[in-house]
């Protein structure tokens, strides 16, 4: 089920996702866990797939027929830490796809505090089948072409 006011939008190609800060989400010193970027990231990316169109489990369900036992996998990140959010902090994750490729996808994420950019990231998410890469199937690729355009 797709809720648009929890799962963010998408505009102008890129998706957009709030997420608010909450006490378990920081360190000692009250600013954001560097690790914890990455969950926001990872949301990102999957509300990113459920507001075109691709649930994650209906999408599973058809690229299983055309590549059976296959998952997504994290294969490259580069990060860089520019500012640091704190508690309370209303960020926007923003998620956009740079290249589709054979067995990858490149994506870059941004987490910003207005219109301060906190944290980038370029995420290359390779499609494993029976522990090798494989060809990403029509479905995925259609769909991620389609906000390239």
């Amino acid at each position: 089920m797709t809720l648009p006011h929890i799962d963010g939008a998408i505009r102008d190609g890129r998706h957009h996702m709030q997420v608010r800060v909450y006490y378990e989400d920081t360190d000692f010193s009250g600013i954001v866990y560097h690790a914890n970027y990455l969950r926001f990231m990872e949301r990102g990316r999957t509300n990113h797939l459920r507001l075109m169109g691709a649930e994650q489990n209906a999408l599973f369900e058809e690229a299983q027929e055309e590549t059976g036992g296959f998952t997504f996998v994290v294969r490259s990140m580069t990060l860089d830490f520019l500012k640091p959010a704190r508690m309370d902090d209303m960020l926007d994750v923003v998620t956009w796809p740079i290249a589709v490729k054979g067995a990858s996808i490149m994506l870059a994420q941004e987490v910003r505090r207005g219109d301060d950019v906190l944290v980038k990231a370029q995420v290359r998410v390779a499609f494993v089948s029976q522990g090798r890469a494989q060809p990403i199937p029509k479905s995925i690729r259609a769909l991620m072409k389609a906000d390239l355009a």
